[in-house]
């Protein structure tokens, strides 16, 4: 391989590894690949085009032509807007279209975020960027320190990115090493091929020699070390810049607006414009973070849900809250809609006060639904159709947020009753054609199976008892926060295929069957009940976190329903087909997920009432809710890690093994030849170079001297080069025996050893230089296999006549 066709091979591997530090940005690693082969095709490009050879400027433009054409081959279609069908209309329209998507998504989206096709074009053509960048300036322009930079680049992005919400400031050590390997490896081979073309480099030069590139003072000259200043300051920039990056907003680029961009040095701070996104990061928390405290007069705490705002435009990629005005907050909240006068009468009015944490940074505002009343300071403004508050904005990117704010919410405990749900009227038109959309590019199957869950059912309220009994009791479906949290339509099918997931795929579900049939619905995001403490307050960790279905009843209003089944979730009186014999008369705390214990004895799932399967208290719901919703780490990930970590501590322990390994072996048969060279090696670990041109009596002297040997460890060289002159001059069979071999040979190796210093001493154990005969082995085992290859070949042409004689 040539020294460019190396060049160009390291310069797309350091741009592979520094490309995994963008990762943790999204969900799954799916687009890596996808990056890779367009990244191999883009070198490839590159190093046929420099082969040609064509000039600099050409050589960019073809690898930009064909990266071009390859992304539109694997986006193309995906953004598609209807403006016209040229290629210019193509490029502009459909990836102007796809990529002002993946910009939208990135700014609404927190950190992992759903790998939509807008975000995987903006990662895969990020990559790409960064690889052409990187490419000419180590292969085109031969300057790879400078290749450094849009390295560091990317990685200094992705770092700070992903610091914003692990909370250590940068990206894991795993990607900072990933992506200083890739730099390393870069530069030695832009210094292996700049060295070649001084000719061939048989040793290390003599001390006190000057060679090519070092100064008189045996320094490096300025080409040398302006490289490795380079070198030296990018990894140290990729080492302190993501650590002073300044904490981002909840989008996947800061400008989603949810903090006030003052660190708390608490811990990360939960915000997003869309709390959907953090609800799988938040169900899956190790620390399980309490967010919010309240104390309520509530008689019926398990229907104490606190209520942050609800999605209610389903779009075909996601779940959103549709954009409306936003007004005054007034001193007393209006009505719910659609409740009458005698579902309001039997109300009763809760007073809850709640005291969030500091790590809490959400601009919209948990509260008990329907608030009546909210007494809070700071600007808040109301949006009444969701009836929710949302902070308003301060300054340039700041704006108002729950973060350590105390309030009190008055709202009305609803008690709808089964009877009251099966006899509404029918919505009036403007909430049925607004909440019954379904995005064109909803999958049949979607719509079938909500007609086959509720064959035989009479009215509304039945058809949506029907669907959360089928979600939460007869249909199979197991409770997994593990799971991918896709938001889109395909999404919502293999949900229904594979049959797991958590709440947001049992909401959205349920919301979309529910809109194919009719029913208006709308998915509503927010915590469970929490834990009640033995003060009487009640903790919300982030582990509540939750989502839920609310259907719309004429006359009752907006209704929640539970189609999850996990455990620690209460199934609303009103939503249940037959109510159980007997029921506690005194109001009980819903547990958090996190407090859930299995039960003490196995149960059968025949044997268990609807009802207890609802609530996740048996059967296999009980057994999911219990082992996904704990968020414990897998017998297998556990051993994967171990695994994993002790493999990397091994590493610096091969070539120390692989030593041992071969001296036993040249000494075990009491070879006096092999005995010798492992002398030698010996020697050349410590530093004292081999000289082949010097006779066995020769070279031991050399040993004996420069590794200022005492006399009892020098004798013992000079016996182990005699007998190998017995051995290469002496007759046939006339050798003496040698008993004391192996015994020579490992004194005069512990002598090497003591008579250097300690880092020498190190590095010849860990880092021997005796191991380039590896290199060396597999350089000439290779040429050996290209000479038989060739040699084949020419027997194969010798045996083929020529075409044409005669």
């Amino acid at each position: 391989m040539s020294g460019r066709a190396r060049l160009t091979v390291f310069a797309a591997l350091a741009t592979l590894f520094t490309a995994w530090s963008l990762n943790p940005l999204v969900e799954t690693g799916s687009w890596l690949p996808e990056a890779a082969v367009l990244l191999v095709l883009q070198s490839a490009v590159g190093a046929g085009a420099r082969r040609v050879p064509l000039a600099r400027s050409l050589t960019v433009g073809a690898q930009l032509l064909v990266s071009l054409l390859a992304l539109m081959l694997l986006f193309g279609g995906k953004g598609r807007s209807g403006a016209g069908d040229g290629v210019l209309s193509y490029l502009v329209s459909d990836f102007g279209a796809l990529f002002a998507q993946g910009v939208r998504d990135v700014n609404e989206f927190a950190i992992p975020a759903p790998l939509t096709d807008g975000i995987r074009l903006l990662l895969v053509t990020g990559v790409l960027v960064i690889g052409l960048l990187v490419d000419l300036m180590a292969v085109t322009l031969r300057m790879a320190a400078a290749a450094g930079l849009p390295l560091l680049a990317l990685y200094s992005v992705a770092a700070g990115l992903a610091g914003t919400v692990s909370g250590s400031g940068g990206a894991s050590w795993f990607a900072f090493l990933l992506a200083g390997c890739g730099y390393l490896l870069l530069l030695l081979s832009e210094g292996r091929d700049r060295l070649a073309q001084w000719g061939r480099v048989f040793g290390a030069a003599p001390r006190g020699r000057v060679s090519a590139g070092v100064s008189g003072g045996g320094r490096a000259v300025a080409p040398v070390r302006t490289g490795r200043r380079i070198g030296a300051v990018a990894l140290g920039l990729a080492l302190v810049v993501p650590a002073l990056l300044p904490a981002m907003g909840g989008g996947l680029l800061g400008t989603g607006g949810g903090g006030d961009g003052d660190g708390t040095g608490i811990g990360p701070s939960i915000q997003a414009v869309n709390p959907l996104v953090s609800l799988q990061s938040s169900l899956n928390a190790q620390d399980n973070r309490v967010v919010l405290k309240y104390r309520t007069d509530n008689p019926q705490l398990s229907e104490q849900y606190l209520r942050i705002l609800a999605l209610d435009e389903f779009n075909g990629v996601k779940w959103e809250a549709s954009g409306r005005p936003l007004t005054d907050v007034p001193e007393r909240l209006p009505n719910p809609p659609g409740v009458s006068g005698q579902v309001l009468s039997g109300a009763a009015e809760v007073r809850t006060s709640v005291s969030s944490a500091q790590t809490y940074a959400q601009r919209y505002l948990p509260m008990p639904y329907p608030a009546m009343q909210v007494d809070i300071g700071g600007k808040w403004r109301f949006e009444p159709v969701g009836r929710t508050l949302v902070g308003d904005q301060l300054g340039k990117d700041r704006f108002q947020n729950a973060q350590g704010a105390q309030y009190t919410v008055r709202s009305l405990l609803l008690k709808p009753t089964a009877e009251q749900l099966q006899a509404a009227p029918a919505p009036n038109e403007a909430i049925r054609a607004e909440y019954t959309k379904v995005p064109d590019n909803l999958p049949s199957v979607v719509a079938d199976t909500a007609r086959q869950v509720t064959k035989g059912a009479k009215d509304d309220y039945s058809r949506a008892v029907k669907l959360q009994d089928f979600f939460a009791v007869s249909g199979g479906f197991r409770y997994d926060t593990k799971v991918s949290s896709g938001t889109g339509s395909q999404a919502i099918v293999k949900f229904l295929s594979d049959k797991e997931g958590f709440c947001v795929h049992f909401a959205f579900s349920m919301a979309s069957m529910a809109r194919t049939l009719g029913i208006p619905a709308r998915v509503a995001v927010g915590f469970t009940p929490g834990e009640k403490q033995s003060d009487g307050s009640v903790n919300v960790s982030m582990r509540d976190a939750h989502a839920w279905p609310e259907l719309y009843f004429e006359g009752v209003g907006w209704t929640r329903f539970e189609p999850t089944p996990r455990s620690g979730i209460t199934v609303p009186d009103y939503s249940r087909t037959e109510a159980p014999e007997s029921r506690p008369t005194e109001p009980t705390a819903a547990p958090s997920a996190s407090s859930a214990q299995p039960s003490a004895g196995p149960s059968k799932a025949d044997d268990c009432p609807p009802e207890e399967k609802k609530l996740g208290e048996c059967g296999t719901a009980a057994k999911t809710g219990a082992g996904s919703g704990g968020g414990g780490t897998s017998v297998g990930t556990v051993l994967a890690w171990t695994a994993g970590t002790a493999a990397l501590l091994a590493l610096p322990f091969l070539p120390f093994l692989w030593r041992r390994r071969l001296r036993a072996r040249r000494l075990d048969p009491g070879d006096v030849l092999s005995a010798w060279r492992e002398l030698g090696d010996s020697a050349w670990d410590v530093g004292i170079d081999p000289d082949e041109a010097l006779s066995p009596r020769g070279a031991a002297d050399r040993v004996v001297t420069l590794g200022r040997m005492d006399p009892k460890a020098a004798e013992a060289v000079r016996r182990v080069s005699a007998a190998v002159e017995r051995a290469l001059y002496a007759p046939p069979g006339a050798e003496p025996s040698y008993e004391g071999l192996a015994s020579d040979v490992l004194l005069a190796r512990t002598a090497l050893l003591a008579g250097v210093s300690r880092a020498t001493r190190l590095r010849a154990l860990f880092l021997p230089r005796s191991s380039a005969r590896l290199r060396w082995a597999a350089t000439a085992r290779r040429a050996a296999v290209a000479a038989r290859v060739s040699a084949a070949l020419a027997r194969m042409r010798t045996r083929i006549p020529a075409r044409g004689r005669g």
